[in-house]
């Protein structure tokens, strides 16, 4: 009795400690942002910091003409110019929100799903000392995994972006590449 309880306490804390890794091998990006800028901003580096680290990337600007909705890429026709171009995994980025702890949503959506919800958070607003950015990869058109980063003590959206870079650096390393 005393050998179940022990290995059931085992198995019990090496699943909680377990560190959950994705093996990301190329994406293609999407900023789920109002301001076009917001989403340049975010697809360009996301893509850079990917790129640099040897997965192969490619922002949903690059498909898309500017200011085109991002639901597009639900479509048939956009899909097989993806699979063409050697991509399965969809990445959408987006904020979660500012200046609270946020825990990754397991509701299970599809990819149109997903393009079709709406962004109520810029990438800065003044008066806010951290913004948490929400990371959902799609294959198949269905999540397959997601994950989050906040970034703390920004001042402005320059601040932002710059610590965005540090710690999605640092995460991609980590927990994306498997």
């Amino acid at each position: 009795m005393k050998y179940r309880l022990l290995f059931g306490f085992f198995i019990l804390c090496s699943s909680l400690f377990a560190q959950v890794n994705f093996s990301l091998s190329n994406a293609v990006i999407i900023g789920q942002f109002d301001k076009p800028e917001d989403r340049f901003s975010i697809e360009i580096n996301t893509t850079e910091l990917l790129s640099s680290l040897g997965i192969k990337s490619m922002p949903s600007l690059n498909l898309l003409k500017t200011g085109a909705d991002s639901r597009l890429i639900a479509t048939d026709s956009i899909k097989a110019i993806i699979r063409e171009k050697g991509f399965d995994t969809y990445l959408i980025v987006s904020v979660k929100g500012y200046d609270r702890r946020f825990k990754v949503s397991e509701r299970q959506i599809t990819l149109e799903e997903a393009l079709g919800f709406g962004n109520l958070f810029n990438l800065y607003r003044d008066e806010i000392s951290s913004i948490t950015f929400e990371f959902s990869f799609f294959r198949n058109d269905k999540v397959v995994f997601r994950d989050m980063v906040k970034c703390e003590n920004v001042s402005d959206r320059n601040s932002v972006i710059k610590k965005y870079r540090k710690k999605l650096s640092t995460r991609i390393q980590k927990k994306w590449r498997g």
